[in-house]
C-alpha cells in the first residue's frame, strides 16, 4: 500500500544577520553561510530530518540583512504542534549574528523569490578623513576622499528606470541583465556618513556594489556626472566600474503585493525579458 505523504504547509521567515562572518547567504561546502545555519537550526527546533529554505534574493559574503525574507515548506502537523514555539527556540539555538525576527504561514501563491515587488538595499559610507567610527567598522565603508551628493545623485538620476545593467553585473548563464531601477539616491545623514539607497524590482550578481563603485567615482571628482550612463549604455562589463566592498551593504526590505496578487506576481516575475 502506498503511503500518503503528510501536506505541508509554507512558512515565511522573516531574517536579519551581520553578514561579517558568514560566505554569503547560499549553502557552500565547508563554508559557514547564513542558509546554513538556519537550516540546521529549524532541523532541530521542528525535530525534522532537514529544512529547505528558499530566500528573496542571495547576499553576497559580507553583505548584511535587517529584512530578508525566506520561506519553508513543512510538514502541516509539525507547524501545527511546534509553530508558536519556534522564535523563542531559534533564538536559544543561533548564533548571535543572525536572527529569525517572524514567523508565520504565507499566503497561498506567495513565493519568497519570485513574488516580490521590491528589493530595497542602504549602503553606508564614510568619507571622514581620520576613516570609520570603530564601533561601526563593521556596516560602513571608509572612501578616503570627500564625497559630493549632489553630484552622485544627479549622475543616479540617469540610471533610474528599465535598462539592462549588463555593465554593472556578472552576467550568469540563462539569467536576463535587466531590471527595473525604481530608487537609486544619497542622502548625508551626518557630517561624515552617506546613506545610498537601492531600489529594484530585483537585482543581478554585484549590481548594487558596482552603482555604488560608479557613483563614488563620481562623487569624488574622478569621473564627470555623465560618465555612469555611459557606461550603462555600453551593456558591457566595464573593468573601470570598481566593486566596492560587501561590508556597507544590507538588505533592508522586500516589499510583496497584496496577498490576492502574489500567485499573478510570480507567474510575470519568472518571464524572461527584453527591453522594447
Amino acid at each position: 500500500m502506498t503511503e500518503v505523504p503528510e501536506p505541508t504547509i509554507r512558512i515565511r521567515f522573516d531574517v536579519a544577520y551581520d553578514g561579517t562572518d558568514f560566505s554569503g547567504w547560499a549553502v557552500q561546502p565547508n563554508r559557514r553561510t547564513v542558509q546554513g545555519e538556519l537550516e540546521s537550526a529549524l532541523a532541530r527546533v521542528l525535530r525534522l530530518p532537514g529544512v529547505s529554505l528558499t530566500c528573496a534574493g542571495r547576499t553576497d559574503a559580507g553583505v548584511h540583512a535587517r529584512g530578508q525574507v525566506a520561506q519553508a515548506d513543512v510538514p502541516a502537523g509539525t507547524w501545527e504542534s511546534e509553530g508558536e514555539r519556534v522564535l523563542r527556540r531559534l533564538a536559544g539555538v543561533l548564533p548571535p549574528d543572525v536572527r529569525v525576527t517572524a514567523a508565520r504561514p504565507a499566503p497561498p501563491g506567495f513565493d519568497a523569490r519570485f513574488s516580490p515587488l521590491f528589493r530595497r538595499y542602504l549602503y553606508r559610507v564614510s568619507d571622514a578623513p581620520y576613516g570609520v567610527d570603530p564601533l561601526l567598522r563593521r556596516d560602513v565603508l571608509w572612501h578616503k576622499n570627500p564625497l559630493d551628493v549632489d553630484r552622485m545623485n544627479a549622475a543616479a538620476e540617469r540610471l533610474r528606470g528599465e535598462h539592462d545593467f549588463a555593465a554593472f553585473c556578472k552576467k550568469r548563464e540563462g539569467a536576463t541583465t535587466i531590471r527595473e531601477l525604481l530608487r537609486l539616491e544619497w542622502e548625508r545623514v551626518d557630517g561624515h556618513l552617506l546613506h545610498g539607497t537601492i531600489q529594484a524590482d530585483a537585482f543581478c550578481h554585484n549590481m548594487v556594489r558596482a552603482l555604488v563603485g560608479c557613483l563614488l567615482a563620481v562623487g569624488d571628482g574622478r569621473r564627470g556626472v555623465d560618465w555612469p550612463a555611459r557606461v550603462l549604455g555600453t551593456a558591457v562589463r566595464d573593468p573601470a566600474v570598481h566593486v566596492v566592498g560587501p561590508q556597507g551593504l544590507s538588505l533592508e526590505e522586500v516589499r510583496y503585493p497584496a496577498d490576492g496578487e502574489l500567485a499573478a506576481r510570480a507567474t510575470a516575475t519568472r518571464r524572461v525579458r527584453e527591453l522594447s
